[in-house]
């Protein structure tokens, strides 16, 4: 695939440095969803198993290269100490003589937390010296953060050219799903992608329409496509300045053979709120008094009904106003169809994106799917075709 991953190194009695994201949330000094720290505990278990000793590097929140002590990485040790089963030293630099004392003091099997890459300035300049600096701390380095891999920063692509490298569990899983959706997937390949602009979404939407076979568009996206259209939808969320370019993503899609699915019918209400009154229409019949909030059941039937033709599947946003009820029910109900078909064997599901991963939650079915993407915005730069710095420096 292009990178090695931990089964190809020999860490026995020697320092790893291991790229991780713990930016997690923090309420009160205490950490509140401890996902990606219990995420990257299998790649520290299983170095520490080869024999070596591992020294986590990470960031945490946006200090801008100063030492703000709010944002100090100490926060995450009960929260690591848990997940790894074993106490962790923490050191209160990532270089310089506190580092090198800490891991200097360091034994087989142990694990070692630097403070936040981000206190220095040189880190989101991706500065030689202070990469240098960091890699003169160990032997090998490992990168496990996927979600920081659209940075070329210090830690994340710097180092990586400086030591023999390769891809910790989760981002050799992240890779590999993603590789399979997206590089050599099983056809019919097909892609959701809702949210509310399309202008956020330009670089996605052009490099899919060239990728896959299916396009569904969803959410305030759609109705911008509807408007492209000469749809009149009422009320609703719709960039109409944008309709030039939305019928300019439909003119490729024919040129490319990928057919761009959008509502057939919607659900209309007058008032975004929980319970609203609202009503089924078909998609070029809004009300001039009333918003677009979700896609209609027929809609939703005819989304199900492709997902069963497809093999592969990649999802990003949602097909509604997904947080409230009842605007939440075609979003739901896709979802559902996807996870039955995943757990049947008869479709590779990928999904990312923070919307996304909070909505399939709320349907209940993350769990379900072949691969749920944390990365946010390396998922999305994936998606949209383009070079990963933190994933080149592995593959160099």
């Amino acid at each position: 695939m292009g990178w090695k991953t931990l089964d190809e190194m020999d860490f026995a009695g020697k320092v790893a440095l291991v790229r991780v994201d713990i930016n997690v949330p923090v309420e009160a000094g205490r950490v509140t969803d401890t996902t990606r720290i219990d995420k990257i505990a299998p790649t520290v278990k299983d170095i520490l198993k080869k024999g070596g000793k591992v020294v986590l590097l990470a960031h945490f929140g946006r200090p801008k290269g100063k030492v703000v002590p709010e944002m100090s990485l100490a926060v995450t040790l009960p929260a690591l100490e848990h997940a790894l089963g074993r106490k962790v030293a923490f050191a209160e630099d990532c270089v310089g003589p506190a580092a090198k004392k800490a891991v200097a003091a360091l034994k087989d099997g142990e694990v070692l937390l630097l403070e936040n890459t981000r206190f220095h300035e040189g880190e989101e300049k991706n500065d030689p010296a202070l990469a240098a600096a960091m890699a003169a701390l160990g032997q090998i380095y490992v990168n496990d953060a996927f979600s920081a891999a659209h940075r070329a920063h210090a830690s994340t692509e710097g180092i990586a050219r400086l030591l023999p490298s390769c891809a910790g569990r989760l981002m050799a899983a992240e890779l590999k799903a993603l590789t399979a959706a997206l590089g050599q997937p099983e056809r019919p390949l097909a892609a959701v992608v809702g949210g509310a602009k399309v202008s956020t979404k330009l670089d996605l939407l052009g490099n899919l329409v060239a990728k896959v076979d299916h396009l569904v568009i969803g959410g305030g996206m759609a109705n911008t496509f509807l408007v492209a259209r000469g749809i009149e939808v009422g009320k609703s969320l719709a960039e109409r300045d944008m309709a030039e370019t939305a019928r300019a993503i439909l003119a490729r899609a024919d040129e490319t053979g990928c057919r761009i699915h959008l509502p057939t019918d919607v659900v209309v209400a007058r008032e975004f709120a929980a319970g609203a009154p609202h009503q089924v229409v078909a998609a070029d019949a809004c009300p001039a008094d009333a918003m677009i909030l979700d896609a209609g059941p027929a809609s939703v039937a005819a989304i199900s009904g492709l997902f069963a033709d497809c093999r592969t599947l990649i999802w990003n946003g949602p097909l509604g106003a997904f947080e409230i009820a009842p605007f939440d029910q075609a979003t739901n109900a896709a979802a559902r169809t996807a996870a039955a078909l995943t757990r049947a064997g008869k479709l590779v599901s990928v999904a990312g994106g923070g919307d996304t991963v909070a909505a399939l939650n709320k349907a209940g079915v993350a769990g379900d799917f072949t691969f749920i993407s944390t990365a946010g915005g390396a998922f999305l730069e994936w998606m949209e075709g383009k070079e990963l710095p933190g994933v080149a420096a592995l593959m160099a």
